[in-house]
């Protein structure tokens, strides 16, 4: 049953990522506006298309789960700094900050679920296991 669960988040956390690679795609010069209101003005296009890669590839690999902790770690750098700068709550005034800090809140959840997925591997429904345990016909 522990596999089905590992296969299960592994999906939830990669839909996740997915979407918002998209969402980015989707409304790119809005990301943009959201970035300058952040303070994030150096290299735009450049930064945020690296980051569309970055969630496209992490996602990726946490889903098929080949090199899961590479796309664990992928995300983690992107995550956790963009966690920091946009729901940085402590910064904002009183009757925004409770919101902020359940956003800042969720997204220190996913960081722990990327980090389980960083220290236990994809399981054992991924590629990597199929790989390792399926037989080259006449070796």
């Amino acid at each position: 049953m522990k596999a089905i669960y590992d296969l299960f988040g592994r999906i939830l956390l990669s839909v996740l990522f997915f979407f918002e690679a998209i969402d980015s795609i989707q409304f790119f010069e809005a990301t943009k506006v959201t970035m300058t209101q952040h303070g994030i003005i150096w290299q735009q296009d450049f930064l945020l298309t690296t980051a569309i890669v970055i969630l496209f590839l992490g996602s990726t690999l946490i889903l098929i789960g080949y090199r899961s902790t590479f796309g664990a770690t992928l995300l983690l750098i992107y995550w956790v700094p963009v966690t920091l700068i946009t729901e940085s709550f402590w910064s904002y005034p009183k009757s925004e900050m409770r919101d902020v800090a359940m956003h800042f809140m969720k997204n220190i959840g996913i960081i722990g679920g990327l980090l389980m997925i960083y220290v236990n591997g994809a399981g054992k429904y991924s590629i990597k296991r199929l790989f390792a345990t399926s037989r080259v016909p006449g070796a």
